[in-house]
């Protein structure tokens, strides 16, 4: 049985550790989409911390249509935050790359959020900071993230949890429902996440917990994803060299 009260507080009394030993005195910066995952990390932090060491970056390519989950989540935190609008860098990497060179939908669309993390990493060293990912553990499990984007950070309060068990978490720690509920969209080609994996979250999550779902193609289709991503979760390898 998930108790969302202790394990948000067993996250919250973690934050704090990691800090201690990690950066005493620093900030807390993370992307804010106005998503659940990383509403319920800023207010992790923010219980953790405290609304003055936390910092929340949000970073529209041109016009966003739901920024103002963005804007409702930092107002209702209380926290500082900057606006970076990405378009003018997105729109001039992808133009200065070579006329010849048949990039995919897939390498201009992972432009965006490796950019996003940039901008964050700018913001932090800027302000003392150090840079909380908002992965969750259903996201990594099937390889639902961008590598050197979104998936990166300097500490991960989520990525062990499930996406249901997050949403209890926003719900423990009296997040808007709006914003713990919202229908989780990638901001990349205007799909849902869900549209785009060909399974749902509550299916997914089961199977992770429990090892059983009811849809055998959707087995082979999550197994499939894991294995496939599995690298996006490991170091990078590295040549051992033997000294005689």
């Amino acid at each position: 049985m998930f108790n969302a009260e202790k394990v948000k507080n067993d996250c919250v009394n973690w934050i704090r550790d990691f800090f201690e030993k990690n950066g005493k005195g620093c900030n807390a910066v993370l992307g804010i989409s106005g998503g659940k995952d990383s509403s319920v990390v800023a207010g992790l932090c923010v219980e953790a911390l405290g609304k003055d060491r936390v910092i929340g970056v949000l970073m529209p390519n041109g016009e966003q249509h739901d920024i103002d989950c963005a804007y409702a989540l930092v107002n209702h935190l209380g926290i500082k935050h900057y606006v970076v609008n990405i378009k003018d860098a997105v729109d001039g990497l992808i133009g200065s790359m070579p006329s010849d060179l048949p990039l995919s939908f897939q390498s201009t669309s992972n432009i965006m959020p490796r950019i996003r993390m940039t901008a964050v990493y700018a913001v932090s060293q800027s302000c003392n900071g150090r840079v909380a990912n908002t992965c969750n553990l259903s996201e990594d499990w099937v390889g639902y993230s961008t590598r050197y984007g979104d998936s990166v950070g300097d500490f991960s309060p989520l990525s062990r949890l499930t996406v249901q068990e997050v949403k209890a978490i926003g719900h423990a720690l009296g997040l808007p429902r709006e914003l713990v509920d919202k229908t989780p969209i990638d901001g990349l080609c205007g799909k849902t996440d869900e549209d785009n994996l060909g399974f749902t979250y509550a299916e997914l999550d089961r199977y992770i917990r429990t090892g059983e779902i009811n849809d055998p193609e959707k087995k082979a289709l999550i197994d499939r994803k894991h294995k496939m991503n599995l690298f996006k979760l490991e170091l990078m390898p590295c040549f051992e060299p033997v000294f005689d």
